[in-house]
């Protein structure tokens, strides 16, 4: 009640961090994905959800690479909606100026 929100718990942590890493690696894979093990890996041995948190931009890089910058935006937001509720709130997104 007080702002200090109720953390998920590790089934739930787990289960979401697993899903999570499911739909980067899917990404990863799509054609020409290939010459981005270095992320792949990353992301396939990353320890928890915050890492994961902080990969996003590595895949975005890769995917814009791949498919151009505002198909892969379009791929990261969907994945940044997975992070909802996984996250301490202080490493949610906050709504951004730049983006319409």
């Amino acid at each position: 009640m007080l702002g200090n929100p109720v953390l998920p718990s590790d089934s739930v942590l787990e289960t979401g961090t697993e899903d999570i890493r499911e739909a980067m690696l899917a990404l990863l894979a799509e054609p020409g994905g290939r010459s981005f093990a270095n992320v792949t890996r990353r992301v396939r041995y990353a320890q928890d959800v915050q890492a994961l948190w902080y990969l996003r931009g590595d895949v975005l890089a890769a995917l814009a690479t791949l498919h151009g910058e505002a198909t892969a935006r379009h791929k990261v937001q969907r994945l940044t909606a997975m992070f909802q509720g996984l996250l301490p709130v202080s490493l949610n997104s906050r709504p951004s100026p730049l983006v319409s």
